[in-house]
């Protein structure tokens, strides 16, 4: 009896300073803290994108949530990378192994001439090495390039859950399904792969630290079915043109796919917030969608989006908000207006969005991030 007692007494202390696992993993409805702030494809203002060493630098700069765009390889494996194209973010044009697998693929709609993580084994993507994928914004972090593997999502699942035990702080985890309508034609669905690694390494339904997203609208609809799990609309800009071969780059592509004439625009409408909300927990729509920006490149004034979304029973978070000055409005670059490379006011922007009531956002870099929340607090 008294070592029951002890034992309990111990448990309740550990629940009490978030000391066991499963707690970290699955904290409950009311995980995240609001605003939340994801690091987006980890700090990759500093580091390579969906990379590891991405990943710790966003927890260590204070992310409450790190978002891992997830594709497959030729035998399974779900692996971060941005694109299953991985031309512009790991050195396999330098890899002359693998030279004759360049080829053109169409994906959703669009042709693409590179190499792509389908046609390789996990052994094969261990070989090559991540680099910047865009270093004429972030020169700094070219010098990183040759030095990190392709993660896979287990890698990541790890990394988590060893930084939250070593925290003791509740770290989440943001997988985006990429291009889900593709993969399934090629027969490597990503859907059930995610959720039974999700289950596997201990995330437990509703409570999980965990949110599921997709640009496309029937794989989140088939991933309700599979779990309980926080499910995340995401929204593409509506005003999108259409690609250069004529596709359509403003409506999820399952939607063009099937011959449906909806788009984004009429999903961000208060009847398209309401369909949204039966299958989803979360819209998360292009930042411009909750503010437009003006004919200048200013910051506009916020529309109903936020309030309508609520409305509907939908949290809101929002995509990216980015510290360099080409991504930022004009009034908020500095010093140098014109430089592709220097910060400009990237707090100024979150706060904006902050008033504008979202409840979380990402960022590519979380130390900004959780600098403009702790401002706004």
């Amino acid at each position: 009896m008294l070592a029951t007692t002890i034992a309990t007494v111990v448990v309740s202390l550990l629940n009490a300073c978030g000391g066991q696992q499963d707690d970290l993993q699955n904290p409950g409805s009311a995980w995240p803290p609001t605003p939340a702030v994801t690091g987006h494809r980890g700090a990759s203002a500093l580091r390579p994108e969906h990379t590891l060493a991405s990943y710790l630098q966003a927890i260590d700069d204070g992310a409450d949530i790190i978002e891992p765009d997830l594709v497959a390889t030729k035998d399974g494996v779900l692996v971060a990378r941005h694109e299953n194209d991985i031309s512009g973010t790991t050195n396999v044009a330098a890899a002359s192994a693998f030279a004759a697998r360049k080829t053109t693929k169409t994906i959703d709609g669009v042709p693409v001439n590179g190499w792509f993580t389908e046609d390789f084994t996990l052994a094969e993507l261990k070989t090559l090495r991540a680099k910047e994928r865009i270093p004429a914004n972030r020169p700094a972090n070219a010098a990183f390039d040759g030095q990190f593997e392709i993660p896979t999502l287990q890698e990541v699942i790890d990394l988590v859950k060893k930084e939250s035990t070593a925290r003791h702080k509740v770290i989440g985890i943001y997988p985006e399904t990429k291009h889900p309508s593709y993969f399934k034609s090629i027969g490597l669905p990503l859907e059930k792969r995610l959720v039974d690694q999700l289950v596997a390494s201990g995330y437990r339904g509703k409570a999980a630290a965990v949110f599921i997203q997709s640009f496309e609208v029937a794989n989140l609809k088939e991933l309700r079915g599979m779990t309980d799990m926080r499910i995340v609309q995401l929204i593409d800009n509506p005003k999108n043109p259409p690609a250069p071969n004529g596709a359509p780059r403003n409506a999820p592509y399952d939607f063009v796919a099937a011959g449906s004439a909806r788009t984004y625009a009429d999903m961000v409408t208060p009847a398209g917030l309401k369909d949204i909300a039966a299958y989803a927990d979360v819209v998360s729509p292009y930042k411009e969608v909750i503010i437009a920006r003006t004919a200048a490149n200013e910051l506009g004034t916020p529309t109903s989006f936020v309030a309508d979304a609520k409305a509907a029973g939908l949290k809101v978070h929002t995509w990216t908000l980015r510290p360099e000055n080409p991504f930022l409005p004009v009034s908020l670059r500095k010093p140098d207006v014109a430089s592709l490379t220097q910060r400009g006011d990237s707090v100024a922007e979150i706060n904006a969005y902050l008033k504008a009531g979202i409840d979380g956002f990402f960022t590519d870099d979380p130390a900004v991030g959780r600098a403009a929340v702790t401002a706004f607090k």
